[in-house]
């Protein structure tokens, strides 16, 4: 898929001086699930290109330094396996250098990493204790947005294999185990791995430990959610950060519509919308999102206060 619009600048041959390096906390870790804008979101971050910016680390096809970890990795918390620990103090550090992760990176002097990846959500509390101190933002997007979005590309599931680590099942996934397991559709199975990777974190960490940023948020009320983000990150707001929040993502599609809270809605059948207002109840997360476009964040503070 070819870039569209201004693409990120790049630099040859991963040409750049990473000054933070050896310092987890000089990382801003951005995660969220895979067609939430995760990409759109890290360049409004970056807008001013302070950031070291890498790319994804966590895909293991692409980078083989972590190609043993899985496409969805869960850790426990507790977990000291140096055989993960030391891939991922690579990355959080400064001192991963790959073709894949620097494809996008336009800095060539930087204090400060950007690290932004789609399939680290069940990672997250794994890394908040292993590595205390590295600020945390989660995106989250309306799950039926993203669900039509994924089944727009042809985009396959990896329910079966996120399935496969028992752990995971243990910790969080007991209670609605057969509903996951039964499910009859792509579209139910892509929103059981939204649910999966929102639920995970969202009763891992309080709600002082990681910054929660809402897609709908920042088209709808831009300057409210900005200002939430850049003060999490210890930045002033700069209202030339409004430039990016109106250019679309390098990697959205051609001869699609502009972003919107509503889009989705012509992709979704009410039976869906049914469906998946049922498979959010499973876990509690019909409080975040129900069948209204924009989200309800107490619904997520909720679920982080284990209320």
């Amino acid at each position: 898929m070819k870039p569209r619009g201004a693409p990120f600048s790049r630099l040859p041959g991963g040409f750049y001086v990473d000054l933070g390096k050896g310092d987890h906390r000089s990382s801003v870790f951005l995660a969220g699930s895979g067609r939430s804008g995760t990409t759109w979101l890290s360049q409004i971050i970056n807008y001013r290109r302070g950031y070291r910016y890498v790319f994804e680390p966590f895909n293991p096809r692409e980078v083989g330094t972590l190609g043993h970890f899985r496409t969805k990795q869960y850790l426990r918390p507790e977990d000291r396996r140096e055989e993960f620990l030391e891939p991922a103090r690579l990355v959080l550090t400064g001192g991963l250098r790959d073709p894949w992760t620097d494809r996008f990176n336009g800095r060539i002097v930087a204090r400060r990493r950007l690290i932004k990846d789609i399939r680290a959500n069940l990672l997250l509390g794994w890394m908040r204790v292993n590595f205390p101190g590295m600020p945390i933002i989660l995106l989250l997007r309306h799950p039926c947005a993203v669900v039509a979005s994924r089944l727009d590309l042809g985009w396959k599931d990896n329910l079966s294999e996120t399935l496969e680590q028992r752990e995971l099942v243990e910790d969080f996934l007991l209670p609605m185990e057969a509903d996951i397991r039964a499910a009859s559709d792509d579209f139910e199975r892509h929103l059981f791995l939204w649910c999966i990777d929102n639920y995970v974190p969202l009763k891992q960490f309080g709600p002082q430990e990681v910054h929660l940023t809402f897609y709908e948020n920042l088209l709808a009320r831009p300057e409210v959610e900005l200002r939430s983000l850049f003060a999490s990150l210890g930045e002033d707001f700069d209202e030339r950060v409004y430039a990016r929040l109106r250019r679309p993502s390098p990697l959205s599609r051609k001869n699609v519509p502009a972003p919107s809270v509503e889009g989705w809605r012509t992709r979704v059948s009410s039976h869906q919308l049914e469906r998946a207002n049922e498979i959010l109840r499973l876990f509690g997360l019909d409080r975040l999102y129900g069948e209204g476009a924009m989200p309800d964040p107490s619904g997520a503070y909720a679920l982080m206060d284990g209320v």
